[in-house]
């Protein structure tokens, strides 16, 4: 009970510190690309933040896994390379015997990954596709500055509104747009009013203008072409893998992805149930692969581990590419097979190895 508890406790404030230095990555890169999309215009400021704390739970259940897998090396490693691993398998504790101990610790994490990705994960992000399909919060085209011009896509998109009502209508609307700079047409649009709406099916925005005409032509030519319109819609560009797209796709429940019959969604599904999987045949292989010694130092096989998880990580994701250009589920299942085989034999190598000599002695 004793090395049980010691073990897990060192693991556990490894990963707990991996974790840590790891989230903060993690959270100011994905933050400073969402500063990005709202400095284009694409989301608006104000909702990073809240969205950011929707999408945690997404951030932990690969950020736990990965903490783990090094929380064991470096924990692992340290014994061995203060000798305490000697006095341990001097006891009669074979790699065998480590990974039953860790066993009680691995699961828990398993359990708290297979909660995020499952269910907190997927709520998150629900909550974020809210914040973000909201027409208040809503950036683009779709908010425009009360009285104030505003200037985006660097300059070929002006807009003005008059006056910006309590329920986002907008009123008064110019919209001055440039389609190219080598032959320079411009259009100009005016409308009494305009306002977001929101395409149920495709869950794509528009902005839609009332009472209008729309002018298009070259600049310093008489000759312009004038339509008037009583309901204009535009569609709102959404930037590729934005923040919105990828939001949506992280959005659909659980329980409706199992209803599902679309390759998509089905690898979704599979996805999210590889993640809780991938943790304790990862910490197999992290207890085989921390071996070292005293002269090579505890570091000595972090980087040959790094490169074993991230091939694991990539044989999943190209997994998931593979289930949804309608491949079967089967190929997720041969990538973790093929891995846990992998911590199998590494884990009992040394038997193996020895078995391999006495065989080769006796030849």
């Amino acid at each position: 009970m004793r090395i049980f508890r010691y073990l897990s406790g060192d693991v556990l404030s490894h990963t707990a510190a991996v974790a840590l230095v790891l989230f903060l990555v993690v959270f100011s890169g994905r933050f400073i690309n969402y500063l990005a999309e709202a400095a284009t215009g694409d989301v608006a400021a104000d909702i990073l933040l809240p969205v950011m704390f929707f999408k945690l739970p997404s951030f932990f259940e690969l950020i736990l896994p990965l903490s783990l897998y090094i929380g064991i090396l470096l924990s692992f490693g340290r014994l061995y390379a203060d000798s305490e691993m000697v006095v341990l398998r001097a006891c009669g504790m074979s790699p065998g015997r480590l990974a039953t101990l860790l066993m009680p610790v691995t699961l828990v994490i398993s359990l708290v990954v297979a909660a995020m990705s499952l269910q907190l994960a997927p709520a998150g992000s629900a909550r974020a596709q809210q914040l973000l399909e909201d027409p208040r919060t809503m950036e683009g085209l779709g908010t425009l500055t009360e009285g104030r011009f505003k200037k985006q896509r660097g300059g070929q998109l002006v807009t003005y509104a008059e006056k910006v009502d309590e329920h986002g209508v907008m009123h008064n609307v110019f919209i001055v747009e440039r389609d190219d700079l080598s032959t320079n047409p411009l259009t100009v649009t005016h409308a009494q009013r305009g306002e977001i709406v929101l395409h149920e099916n495709s869950s794509r925005r528009y902005l839609e203008l009332r009472e209008g005409t729309r002018y298009r032509g070259k600049t310093g030519s008489s000759e312009y072409e004038a339509v008037a319109f009583a309901r204009y819609g535009e569609l709102i560009p959404e930037p590729k893998g934005g923040l919105r797209a990828r939001v949506k796709s992280d959005a659909v429940p659980t329980a409706d992805l199992l209803k599902s019959s679309s390759a998509k969604n089905r690898a979704t599904l599979y996805w999210r149930i590889s993640l809780p999987l991938l943790v304790p045949i990862i910490a197999l292989i992290a207890i085989a692969l921390s071996k070292t010694d005293a002269r090579r130092g505890r570091y000595a096989r972090l980087g040959l581990a790094l490169l074993v998880f991230l091939a694991y990580f990539i044989a999943l994701t190209q997994s998931r590419s593979f289930v949804e250009s309608g491949g079967g589920w089967w190929a997720l299942a041969a990538s973790h097979l093929t891995f846990a085989a992998l911590a199998l034999v590494l884990l009992q190598w040394e038997t193996i190895s020895k078995g391999g000599r006495r065989g080769m002695g006796r030849g």
